[in-house]
């Protein structure tokens, strides 16, 4: 790699300019003007300022391998040694293009659809400070850039997820007054965006002990300085057996902001935002930043264990595997889980929410399949893993984009989230239909879409672990996946709505500013997956031109049996799916027809009773302890506001009918008084 050193303005506008954007539309507030398409077209314009940059530097990174390190010369915190700037390798030249672009579209398609809206100005503010937090951390060379970037997008979620936060009922996600073990299993957008910031702060605190453990090893915020000397710090930590728990720590912040296990509860409730916010959270950007932390960070860690090994650490390596299985073990059990969730849910929204933390898990099992390897020092499976997590992000960012927006116009058609009372689709909204349908057969794996090759990719890096219960769940996962986005697209698309009030609905095609941006994804899918001999080639040399990555890894997977017997598996799971809805039979019903079956609906459908868990365990265990706090300070209050001033009042009172006024008297208390404190210093003194 050629490292290139540039002025830091010239590149940082990848993320100066949606801040940008930002701030001109806040001044736009403060000075009265209240005009929407004033906001829409600066907050649009302010992304596509920020793609424009992005996709040049991917050019001079991926065509003139050249990474870009454009830092300034004076330090923002000179204490942390902290510059202003970004470092674009492969890794990030890529992410800030996938990013920015669909950020744009999603942006575009926010024109149409928040129109007329009450909260319409403060949306796109919070949708461009949104967009240039993400490419902040995403770009930034510094791990405190990167964190004020990492907390900007937890700020905006908030806001975002909570636009409604007025909390009428047709903006509730989950069935509204419905339970599970007495706990509530619906939410309010208040509520969700409360639960986000709550969720993600909790694993943040572990990125801030991190942070401030690699600085106080490595004496330097700097990425770069912090990979090229990871050999000796992991060395450290390894020796007094700390490695793999802080790695564990300092991880913990990718884990909540992706919703793995057991954060993921955040990310399902996330749906009472505007249909445009569930796409730019789960496709494009806030869930995104952790795995480009885990591509970011596990080949350091890799590369660092080895050369703490050869540095006289040995246990570097047995420990930094100890941490990559126990990530892959979280990652596979989250996709397990949330597939099987999204089978017998009927909520729009909702599914595709559930399908997105399952493809992170996808994401973040690959790479750490890749860390496995680190006991063979073998740098092509690291190379290979993150080969097929970008791959996997690459493809979700693409399909997933595109299912939440052809689902904000789906519920907006029908008036509904649910959908059972959606149907007939198909017969007014065919351009609608084939652009879902192209999403949705790439999130299903079929060749030869995009997500196949992502899929592929990734479960040829679990198979090579040997870790067999990784990669059956992983494959189980996928036979499910294609089972939960079939039904959902028959259910709306191709039969009548269950609800009889809905039959009579004739739709219409959506307006061009909200089909167009969908439709340019659901033709990607196709197009960048039959296009991928080329396609893969660039996304692996721009894995090959990343930091700690030696190698430049394979991109095509391997076509042997299993894949063949999988592919065909999913294929007949589809048409098989499909003819039983067409067939008017319902999978959620086979499963209620028998008590067991029942059972195991309830409980997949009351999501594991994960929600009702963290409401015991925490929220009211913490209003116990909360009841007992109060309990004792209520004490302590009364102690100190009524007990002891009515024991100096009765005191008083006492004395004053004693003494009477005498003044001898209280000069011969006086005086035994002072006999009484001189004998007890007296005795202290001795």
């Amino acid at each position: 790699m050629t490292v290139v050193h540039a002025y830091w303005l010239t590149w940082s506008w990848t993320w100066l300019a949606p801040f940008t954007g930002a701030g001109l539309l806040a001044l736009l507030w403060l000075a009265g003007v209240r005009r929407e398409q004033v906001y829409s077209v600066i907050s649009v314009l302010s992304v596509l300022a920020s793609a424009l940059v992005s996709t040049a530097a991917l050019y001079y990174v991926l065509a003139d391998h050249e990474v870009i390190y454009a830092t300034s010369t004076w330090y923002w915190d000179s204490l942390l040694k902290v510059h202003v700037g970004v470092y674009l390798d492969g890794l990030s030249a890529i992410m800030a293009t996938v990013v920015s672009w669909l950020s744009f579209l999603i942006d575009l398609y926010s024109v149409e659809y928040m129109k007329g809206d009450w909260g319409v100005q403060r949306y796109f503010f919070f949708i461009s400070f949104f967009v240039g937090s993400m490419m902040l951390a995403v770009t930034a060379s510094n791990l405190i850039l990167m964190f004020v970037g990492w907390e900007g997008t937890g700020l905006a979620s908030y806001a975002l997820i909570g636009h409604w936060y007025t909390d009428e009922e047709e903006y509730w996600v989950g069935v509204p007054r419905s339970t599970a073990l007495g706990k509530p299993m619906y939410f309010e957008p208040s509520t969700s965006g409360v639960r986000a910031i709550l969720f993600t702060r909790v694993g943040d605190v572990g990125f801030i002990i991190g942070m401030t453990g690699l600085f106080a090893l490595v004496g330097s915020m700097s990425i770069p300085a912090i990979a090229s000397s990871a050999g000796s710090w992991m060395a450290f930590l390894a020796s007094r057996g700390l490695l793999a728990t802080f790695l564990f720590v300092f991880t913990l912040g990718a884990l909540s902001k992706s919703a793995q296990f057991p954060f993921f509860e955040w990310l399902v409730t996330a749906m009472t935002g505007p249909t445009p916010v569930s796409a730019l959270i789960h496709a494009a950007t806030m869930v995104k930043v952790g795995v480009y932390y885990m591509l970011r960070f596990a080949p350091i860690f890799f590369v660092g264990a080895l050369v703490a090994a050869s540095l006289g650490a040995p246990a570097a390596v047995a420990q930094v595997h100890e941490y990559f299985l126990l990530v892959a073990s979280l990652a596979a059990v989250t996709l397990f889980m949330m597939a099987t969730m999204a089978i017998v849910n009927h909520e729009f929204k909702l599914i595709l929410a559930f399908s997105t933390a399952e493809y992170l898990g996808y994401m973040i099992l690959a790479v750490a399949a890749g860390g496995l390897a680190v006991v063979t020092g073998n740098y092509t499976a690291m190379a290979y893993a993150e080969m097929a997590g970008l791959a996997m992000l690459i493809a979700h960012a693409v399909f997933k984009a595109a299912l939440f927006l052809v689902a904000g116009y789906a519920l907006h058609a029908s008036e509904s989230r649910f959908i059972d009372d959606m149907g007939n689709f198909w017969k007014y909204m065919k351009a609608t239909g084939i652009s879902t349908w192209l999403a949705g057969l790439s999130l299903a794996a079929v060749p030869p879409f995009l997500g196949f090759f992502a899929k592929e990719l990734v479960l040829g890096a679990v198979e090579r672990t040997a870790v067999y219960s990784l990669y059956a769940l992983a494959v189980i996962a996928v036979v499910f996946t294609a089972a939960y986005i079939t039904r959902l697209i028959v259910r709306a698309f191709h039969l009548p709505p269950l609800n009889k009030e809905a039959e009579g609905k004739h739709y219409h095609e959506a307006p061009v500013l909200m089909l167009i941006p969908y439709a340019i994804l659901g033709l990607a899918s196709i197009v960048l997956g039959a296009a991928w001999f080329y396609v893969g080639y660039w996304v692996a040399s721009g894995v090959g031109e990343t930091l700690d990555i030696r190698v430049t890894p394979p991109f095509m997977p391997s076509i042997d049996l299993t894949t063949i017997v999988i592919t065909a598996v999913v294929i007949i799971d589809i048409l098989g799916v499909a003819l039983l809805y067409m067939r008017r039979h319902s999978l959620v019903y086979l499963l209620q027809k028998s008590d067991a079956l029942k059972a195991i609906h309830s409980f997949l459908f009351n999501r594991w009773y994960v929600n009702s868990a963290i409401y015991y365990l925490f929220l009211d265990s913490f209003a116990g302890l909360s009841w007992l706090l109060n309990v004792v300070n209520r004490g302590i209050d009364l102690f100190y506001h009524y007990v002891l001033p009515k024991a100096g009042e009765l005191a008083s009172r006492g004395l004053r009918g004693l003494l009477r006024g005498r003044t001898d008297y209280i000069l011969t208390l006086y005086l035994f008084m002072m006999v009484i404190i001189g004998i007890l210093m007296f005795m202290a003194w001795r």
